[in-house]
């Protein structure tokens, strides 16, 4: 069967911040439990520019966050402060509600510097939707690394390669790191029911067919692949785990099994009663567009 290539799509988030979005898309919605990938940078950050995210709510869902170069600061309605720098995950578990943002760190707004990384969401299972939000930091330095003859492999979340993370979720989940040297190969075992791999920077070959840099090559179920790096070194993520428990309402920075909750909780941000960021003035209004679903996406 032939592996599915998403070319995703430019979506501007605002004050020409402009990321690489390949999930949720028109050919795939989701592979395992991650609904949404953003792909951000590189990009020069000037001193001046302000491409800070405000403060805004999430439920039923949690945000993966994950840097390749820059930093920026998280706050979170719990309390958090927390500076998130390369090679470090955060994972904010939403649940019954949470807000939080996203900044400029203090130390470099005076200063140019490149950013560059991944935010990822994943659906929480049925069961834990509505859990207490909460918030995990995992320094780079925990995050377990396995060297192979041609690669190195950062085991973000759940397992692989006799490597275990730290992270291990609700959900069966596979979230890999891997720089691959010019002309090495790997092979990529059946880690998951589901599974894409993403190329970060530099082109990699899938079974023989090539992933560009950019585009997300999603594997048939059930199977692994073979990797190759034939033009260069590469740079790659893979994503994947079991597949979703049901289909998800997926509205603005909302992700439900239920229409009424996705109502519910747009009704509770307008009306400002889902928490605040504590040291925030500012915050991202419930869009005006409002949510129409009927029936949610698988």
């Amino acid at each position: 069967m032939e592996r599915m290539l998403l070319s995703g799509h430019a979506k501007d988030l605002g004050g020409g911040f402009v990321v690489r979005r390949l999930l949720p898309g028109v050919q795939r919605r989701n592979v395992g439990p991650f609904i949404f990938f953003d792909h951000f940078g590189p990009v020069l950050e000037q001193p001046g520019e302000n491409h800070d995210v405000r403060a805004h709510p999430h439920i039923g869902l949690a945000t993966v966050t994950y840097l390749f170069e820059g930093a920026m600061m998280h706050r979170d309605s719990l309390g958090t402060e927390q500076l998130i720098e390369p090679g470090a995950l955060n994972w904010m578990t939403a649940g019954r509600g949470i807000v939080h943002s996203e900044r400029k760190p203090l130390a470099l707004q005076g200063r140019p510097y490149t950013n560059h990384g991944l935010q990822l969401w994943c659906a929480l299972p049925l069961a834990h939707e509505e859990d207490a939000p909460s918030f995990r930091h995992i320094p780079a330095g925990a995050i377990p690394q396995v060297a192979l003859p041609h690669a190195q492999v950062r085991v973000l979340a759940g397992e692989a390669f006799g490597a275990v993370s730290p992270l291990q979720p609700h959900f069966r989940t596979v979230y890999l790191d891997l720089m691959l040297a010019a002309g090495g190969s790997l092979t990529l075992p059946p880690l998951a029911q589901e599974l894409a791999v993403y190329p970060v920077e530099g082109e990699v070959q899938v079974d023989g067919q090539a992933a560009p840099q950019g585009r997300m090559a999603v594997l048939p179920p059930g199977q692994g692949a073979q990797l190759a790096a034939t033009a260069g070194a590469c740079r790659l993520v893979v994503v994947g785990g079991e597949p979703l428990d049901a289909p998800r309402f997926l509205w603005w920075n909302f992700v439900s099994s239920r229409r009424e909750r996705i109502l519910q909780a747009s009704a509770d941000w307008e009306a400002q009663r889902m928490g605040e960021v504590p040291g925030e003035t500012e915050f991202i209004p419930l869009p005006q567009a409002r949510f129409a679903a009927a029936e949610p996406r698988s």
